[in-house]
């Protein structure tokens, strides 16, 4: 069954064809605090115009995020490569999910274009997970920022990876292709993995943000999590501890919000004060930035956040470089 689902055209097919037979999860009322303004500005329709206009697909709009309508009115797209159907089937997220289609050779001159029409000064690159690749995208991430730099060489470029799980040396391709950030989330805390990310491995996506800091030290490193999903405050607090001892720079934490009633349920909605205490907790733990509101996303202001990044590890380096 799950071959001839795949053999579908993307059109025709569920778009989460392993969770057709869940049981149905309860979908509670958002909270006040998480309102967002609906889509539908000059700026969002322009941006939305050039990506349709190059065949591109963006984790904007594939994973359902709530900032849509206020990063596309400042022409803020991140873009998701290598197709809009993922390897895996984790609870949570509302991508596609099945057997993706043969990759784009020419998505990486797209991207590049799109990014030079936009005028984007900081451009964000996520993709999907290729499980089904050798190098799982690898070398697809790297072309896509060789082209990037050769069409705007003044755009900062900041991906978001999967884990390149059992895929030997994939890393070390992109690592060399040297974005400014390299950014792969955590999710959640590890025991929740079985049930939110059953195809991923926890300490293995720390060891991969670990080892980009041996690679390349002047890489900034980020990472990030939702919480909402069960967790508990201790395990976020180790998990931050996890991300430190691997030297990443910059942690994310937002509430997690349920896709569907297939999807992993929502717990908890977190309150703002909270959140305000997890960012004062993870300050205080030595990373560089932190941002933890409850509508916080990975990519969500990355362009400011990458110039605070910057001043923040000038800040850090002052008293070392005048002592």
């Amino acid at each position: 069954m799950a071959v001839v689902l795949d053999l579908l055209r993307n059109d025709q097919r569920p778009r989460h064809p392993e969770k057709a037979h869940r049981p149905d999860q309860p979908i509670q009322r958002k909270p006040d605090w998480i309102r967002v303004k609906a889509p539908g500005s000059a700026g969002w329709a322009e941006t939305r115009a050039i990506v349709k206009e190059h065949g591109l697909v963006t984790v904007c709009e594939e994973a359902g995020c709530p900032n849509i309508g206020e990063c596309w009115e400042k022409k803020h797209a991140t873009f998701m490569i290598m197709g809009d159907t993922c390897t895996r089937a984790c609870a949570f997220c509302n991508v596609r999910t099945g057997l993706p289609q043969s990759l784009d050779q020419g998505e990486p001159d797209k991207v590049a274009d799109s990014v030079a029409k936009l005028g984007l000064h900081h451009v964000v690159i996520t993709s999907v997970d290729r499980d089904d690749l050798a190098d799982g995208g690898a070398e697809h991430f790297a072309r896509t920022i060789r082209a990037i730099r050769q069409r705007s060489p003044a755009t900062t470029i900041e991906i978001l990876t999967p884990d390149f799980l059992r895929k030997d040396g994939a890393l070390d391709v992109v690592v060399a292709a040297r974005p400014d950030v390299f950014n792969h989330n955590l999710e959640t805390v590890p025991g929740n993995y079985l049930t939110v990310r059953p195809g991923a491995r926890y300490f293995h996506s720390v060891r991969l943000l670990q080892r980009v800091k041996e690679l390349d030290p002047t890489i900034f490193t980020k990472s990030g999590i939702m919480v909402g999903l069960g967790e508990e405050r201790n395990a976020v607090i180790q998990l931050m501890d996890d991300l430190r001892s691997a030297d990443v720079d910059f942690l994310t934490i937002g509430q997690y919000l349920q896709p569907t009633k297939k999807h992993h349920e929502v717990v908890r909605f977190i309150p703002p004060e909270e959140f305000k205490a997890m960012e004062t907790t993870a300050y205080a733990k030595g990373f560089l930035l932190v941002s933890a509101t409850p509508l916080t996303r990975s990519s969500h202001h990355a362009g400011e956040d990458f110039a605070r990044l910057k001043a923040a590890r000038l800040a850090r380096l002052a008293p070392s470089a005048n002592a």
